[in-house]
């Protein structure tokens, strides 16, 4: 409960979100294009529900053959639009998503290969794999499909609500009413969600990195006779990032499912209303026919809405943990400039009274009290005794360091 408590502490919103326009903006063109096309493209969505009020209006009410086939063609034509520009919206937000990802990936490894070496000893290999491959893969699919399902959702959202004031606005209040009863699900388990994918994608990244070790040691494994050892920790690493997955997916059905049955509700309640108003005459059945097209679609956008954001959520944690990666500032500074005479230098390698802490063990010395020369032309070896270091399991037989020195060294 604490590890937990501490991680939605760690948790940021979805602001994090907005280290990535660093990246998009070398591609600003591309993302311009990508909005023309979505508002293009949601537009003439909007425009379906006008033909789908001469459709009822003035096809079925009157029977005319002629109008029917008016409608039908009206439709048929905005849909042939809607999918060119779909076609367009699509391929520039995803190819947008591929090359940002491919840039965020780059960034973290020309980053991670300057960093001082303390700072892979207390950070395991496999989180940072699992930040460069898992993280930035996420990404890409949010930026190239999420992110623009969200935008257009809300877009359409937007203009179908407008287009039901324009309808009828008696009817538009009472689906507006059900608006914050949304907001409210969306507000709560979107708290929980984040702060369950934070900590999922730390599980996963656990995962491959004890995976990682087992294997990459696979050899003293099976010397030693640890493979069952390793089975039972890998599967409860494994067990545990699952049940860490599964709380997160359970959030979001919640989510969902509450925002569908709220939504719907609202809906069957102005169908009443409606319906009643078109029995005594004081609407007509295309208007209300329109109407029931717009309410659909702010209730499917609201659906995709609640949806995305789970998927954002993810993203903000992912996000997260790249952006520490690049906030990590090297211990180790090379100078400005370095200008030192070589040829006057001397051969010999002399260590007085020297100890020696690595900065994740500093209070086991690498070496205490040192003191050696080592002369030109000569080697040296230090060898510590066998198994004088073990991790775990591990043993290591001896360990050796030569130096060779000569004049062009």
């Amino acid at each position: 409960m604490q590890q937990q408590d501490q991680s939605r502490a760690k948790s940021k919103n979805l602001a994090i979100l907005l280290e990535l326009v660093n990246f998009i903006r070398p591609y600003q063109g591309k993302v311009f294009a990508a909005l023309v096309a979505l508002i293009f493209t949601a537009g003439l969505t909007l425009s379906v529900g006008h033909g789908v009020r001469i459709l009822i209006d003035q096809g079925f009410t009157q029977q005319s053959l002629q109008d029917l086939g008016s409608a039908i063609q009206f439709i048929m034509l905005v849909t042939i639009c809607i999918s060119i520009g779909t076609f367009f919206r699509f391929y520039l937000v995803s190819s947008v998503g591929e090359r940002v990802s491919a840039d965020i990936r780059l960034a973290v490894f020309n980053h991670i290969i300057t960093l001082h070496p303390s700072y892979f000893e207390t950070n395991g290999s496999g989180d940072i794999m699992s930040r460069i491959t898992t993280d930035t893969t996420l990404l890409q699919s949010i930026i190239g499909s999420s992110f623009s399902m969200a935008m257009r959702s809300a877009l359409m959202c937007i203009g179908a609500i407008i287009m039901l004031f324009a309808t009828n606005i008696k009817l538009t209040l009472i689906v507006l009413a059900s608006v914050p009863f949304i907001l409210i699900p969306i507000l709560f388990y979107g708290r929980r969600v984040r702060a369950l994918s934070r900590q999922s994608q730390d599980s996963m990244a656990d995962v491959g990195s004890y995976a990682g070790e087992a294997i990459e040691h696979i050899k003293t494994v099976q010397s030693y006779s640890f493979e069952a050892q390793e089975r039972a920790a890998f599967a409860e690493e494994v067990e545990r990032a699952y049940e860490i997955g599964r709380r997160r997916v359970k959030q979001r059905a919640i989510l969902i499912s509450g925002v569908i049955v709220i939504v719907f509700t609202a809906i069957a309640g102005m169908l009443w209303v409606g319906g009643s108003d078109v029995i005594h005459g004081t609407m007509s059945a295309g208007d209300l026919g329109a109407f029931v097209f717009y309410a659909i679609m702010v209730a499917s956008s609201l659906a995709t809405i609640s949806e995305v954001l789970g998927e954002l959520q993810r993203a903000a944690g992912a996000t997260e943990r790249l952006v520490e990666i690049l906030r990590v500032d090297s211990h180790i500074k090379a100078p400005e400039c370095v200008f030192t005479a070589t040829n006057t230098l001397s051969s010999d390698v002399v260590f007085e009274d020297v100890t020696f802490h690595y900065p994740s063990r500093p209070s086991q010395p690498a070496t205490e009290r040192l003191t050696l020369k080592a002369d030109e032309g000569k080697v040296l070896a230090l060898v510590g005794p066998s198994g004088q270091e073990k991790q775990r399991y591990l043993s290591f037989c001896s360990v050796s360091t030569t130096l060779k020195l000569d004049r062009s060294s």
